[in-house]
């Protein structure tokens, strides 16, 4: 795997595929500027090695189309303010001007493009459009790992014009080995903790990481969906109705291949949706009609503890409650405790997928679990066992 540390970028041009999607307010102000800070070690190692950087994002879902609220231009100042040095910006990433643009780059500079996705090509993979792009570097780096999934020009399809000059750049590293951690070369026991509300949206997720674990926690809204499926009474708790099969199965293959399930025994209960509804704590097979389990019960999070402590590799991929509720967050935090306390023993673990890296933002636990993953969809597909295109082509 070659990463950015193989390359020496004295008098080169790095062009940098960065995640620079990040949210903006009302006044085009970033809110967020934590994909920002995840590239700076990249663009940092090419300019402390006297060359200079050419930087290539996306900006939301402008369609093809040149959205002025969605230009990149609107990000130059924070940029400038994180990476510590003037970023400069052309209205354009492709054709003459953008060259012009980046002829005229010295070491040391950085040059920001306009957003690719202004151009419908970017998104269709376009061979033409992948071509320009590659006339704007000496050496290709890829460092987004939250497009790695996609098959884009400038994730994917740009790198063949560069066959001995392409690698990673930290941040996607970081994403592959902490991946690699959890899926190949983990110490055991290994314990996967899977939330959220479908067990739909996990199938082949669970499917794929069965021969890797140790443990299977299973957390959120999916519960009752097992809970049922084994005869429990859920009240009005979600459940997809049409996998309890699938959930049996599940079941019957971890303990096949010697996989210790641990589903919720008891839970936090409300009589209603709302962050002031009446609640009870029950057993999960228990729930009255008219209430529905909305958190992890005391006993649960116990057992839930010592499976946690006793890991020496952990994924966290989703939350074991409605941790937007303050009343239902409990679960959530104390998993997060749990796998925090767990790293502090020398264990590793990975946060990774929308909702649980949600979580452990809100509630401080960033810096004390191993990793926190950046990409999302791209998380997911690399847990599903997909090979993501963006890494592929680096690896071609």
């Amino acid at each position: 795997m070659r990463t950015i540390n193989d390359f020496n970028f004295k008098n080169k041009k790095a062009l940098i595929r960065v995640d620079f999607n990040v949210p903006l307010d009302a006044d085009l102000k970033v809110t967020d500027n934590n994909r920002i800070v995840a590239a700076k070690p990249t663009i940092l190692k090419v300019l402390e090695d006297g060359g200079s950087a050419v930087l290539m994002s996306h900006l939301g879902r402008p369609k093809g189309q040149a959205t002025p609220e969605l230009s990149l231009k609107h990000i130059v100042k924070e940029v400038t303010q994180v990476i510590g040095v003037d970023v400069k910006f052309v209205e354009s990433c492709v054709g003459p001007e953008a060259e012009q643009a980046v002829a005229d780059l010295k070491s040391g500079e950085v040059l920001l493009l306009e957003n690719l996705r202004f151009h419908s090509e970017e998104e269709a993979g376009d061979e033409e459009f992948a071509k320009q792009l590659s006339q704007l570097g000496d050496i290709y780096v890829n460092d987004a790992f939250g497009t790695a999934h996609r098959a884009h020009a400038s994730t994917t399809i740009v790198a063949k014009f560069f066959p001995e000059n392409k690698c990673f750049g930290f941040l996607l590293a970081k994403e592959i080995d902490a991946i690699e951690k959890v899926m190949r070369t983990g110490e055991k026991p290994i314990t996967a903790i899977l939330g959220g509300a479908k067990v739909s949206s996990k199938i082949t997720i669970i499917e794929n990481i069965l021969d890797k674990v140790d443990h299977l926690i299973i957390g959120g809204g999916m519960t009752y969906t097992f809970v049922k499926a084994q005869g429990g009474k859920i009240g009005d708790s979600i459940s997809e109705d049409d996998k309890m099969e699938l959930a049996l199965e599940i079941l019957s293959e971890a303990k096949k291949k010697g996989v210790t399930v641990h589903i919720p025994v008891d839970v936090l209960a409300a009589d209603d949706f709302d962050k002031n509804a009446n609640t009870q704590v029950v057993a999960s097979n228990e729930i009255p009609d008219g209430w529905q389990g909305l958190d992890a019960g005391p006993k649960t999070l116990e057992n839930f503890k010592q499976v946690i402590l006793d890991s020496k590799t952990i994924l966290w991929n989703g939350p074991v409650g409605v941790f937007e509720m303050e009343a239902f967050a409990k679960g959530t935090i104390a998993v997060g405790n749990f796998i925090a306390e767990a790293t502090k023993n020398g264990a590793f673990s990975l946060v990774g997928g929308g909702d649980s890296v949600a979580a452990v933002k809100q509630f401080g636990f960033e810096d004390k679990v191993s990793y926190v993953s950046t990409g999302g969809g791209a998380m997911l597909e690399s847990l599903e066992g997909k090979d993501l295109p963006g890494i592929a082509a680096i690896l071609a």
